[in-house]
């Protein structure tokens, strides 16, 4: 009766946010594309690959991850297993055009990509034949109740890593252990961030054997590209850089005021605004232009020239967006100072463990929720600065633009940190591998 109900709930709610998908498809494209993988239905070249690998006597593992840092969580998963167990395969599925175009860098040549079916039984029972793995991985909160089931049903062992519960679904989890116990019971193994993680799962109906705290995997993830911080060291020049990563709409405002506040102790540093969405870069540049600077996109090419406000002169001083994909961590690379966006006007945070590793000064807002593992582990080892506010975090950045040794002491402990904490990919990569018979 349960299950009836969920797929009644999940059909009305699905309906109700389709306008949404389909606004998103609009503004990002790419979404579009291989829309029938979403009801098991796949490509004749796809279907082919799938069928080799089925018929080949070595069935892939079933890799699925959402977000960006997601993907990365799992690509690096797969590169360990791949040392572990050299002729493993992997069938990597995702739900969004942005998280599509990391996997196709994470995937081999060996390996298949697809989107991942709605959660609806036809669908999923279309792709689970269709792949027919020997194992599936989750990353996170990756929680589909009947692509769960099914794997459950057919008997193939089911894995979560880097399993979190955030603040906000905790709660919902607790209410409905009823059902959700029945999920989270499924799997054959859960690596959880922190013991928090453990104990909102255990809360949610989970198996207290089945569940270990194996720290978060993506201070394993992150990792530094020389090549791509030369050729954006060309883009942007010498001197020293103030860069927001990933922001959110109202962080480019904040960073443009710490900009100008910081222009007084450095006359040469350079701001780089990286958006998290890059379909808002429109609005961004408007920012740009509104605060009297002139905006040189990335996207329109190295060498394009800047955009200039309505009466600017000619050197008006330029600012630089990374309205790109796929070189946040290259802009982290030849960062200064950073500020970690959706910490200030939107809650959650994006990855701060990126230009740790960089050792860059690194700078936080309050809402740090969905990395509270990472940040109690880099505030434990005064690795980060994290403020209460957007005045805060104004001051906070220029005060490490104006005093280099506050900035190259917090980067050093940044460094530390990181590298203290790695390691947890490759140990799960191994369990995963003896259980499988594979290592």
């Amino acid at each position: 009766m349960k299950w009836f109900v969920y797929n009644v709930l999940f059909a009305a709610g699905y309906a109700a946010m389709l306008p949404f998908f389909l606004n998103r498809m609009r503004r990002r494209g790419g979404y579009r594309a291989r829309m029938g993988d979403r009801f098991g239905r796949h490509p004749a070249e796809i279907a082919a690959r799938l069928k080799a690998l089925r018929e080949n006597g070595a069935k892939p593992v079933w890799i699925h991850a959402v977000s960006v840092g997601e993907v990365q969580v799992a690509g690096q998963l797969m590169r360990a297993m791949r040392e572990v167990a050299p002729g493993v395969r992997f069938v990597f599925s995702t739900t969004s055009s942005t998280g599509w175009k990391i996997a196709e860098k994470e995937v081999s040549a060996a390996d298949v990509l697809i989107y991942n079916p709605v959660d609806f039984p036809a669908f999923v029972n279309r792709a689970f034949a269709a792949v027919d793995p020997c194992a599936v991985i989750l990353t996170e909160t990756e929680i589909w109740p009947n692509f769960i089931r099914r794997v459950q049903r057919a008997g193939v062992p089911l894995y979560l890593v880097n399993a979190r519960i955030s603040d906000r679904s905790a709660p919902r989890y607790r209410r409905l252990r009823w059902f959700f116990g029945d999920c989270f019971r499924a799997f054959s193994r859960i690596w959880a961030q922190s013991d928090l993680d453990r104990r909102r799962i255990l809360d949610a109906g989970g198996d207290a054997a089945a569940i270990e705290v194996s720290g978060s995997v993506k201070f394993d993830v992150a990792r530094r590209n020389e090549a791509k911080e030369r050729e954006l060291r060309a883009w942007v020049g010498e001197g020293n850089v103030l860069l927001g990563g990933s922001t959110w709409p109202g962080e480019d405002e904040l960073m443009l005021r710490a900009y100008k506040r910081a222009l007084a102790a450095d006359p040469a540093l350079k701001l780089v605004i990286a958006p998290r969405h890059f379909e808002k870069a429109d609005a961004v540049e408007a920012n740009v232009l509104a605060a009297g600077f002139a905006c040189r996109r990335r996207s329109r090419g190295a060498d394009a020239p800047a955009k200039r406000p309505a009466g600017a002169a000619a050197d008006a001083r330029e600012v630089f967006l990374a309205d790109t994909t796929g070189e946040l961590m290259g802009l982290f690379g030849i960062a200064s100072v950073a500020f970690v966006g959706k910490t200030v006007s939107a809650h959650g945070s994006q990855n701060m463990i990126e230009p740790c590793l960089c050792g860059v000064a690194t700078v936080v807002g309050p809402n740090t929720e969905n990395f509270r593992p990472v940040m109690s582990d880099l505030l434990a080892s005064a690795a980060i600065d994290q403020q209460l506010d957007a005045a805060g975090v104004e001051a906070a950045l220029a005060k490490y633009v104006a005093d280099p040794e506050a900035r190259r002491a917090l980067g050093a402990k940044a460094v530390e940190a990181v590298a203290r904490r790695r390691g947890a990919t490759a140990r799960i990569a191994r369990e995963i591998a003896e259980a499988l018979g594979m290592a």
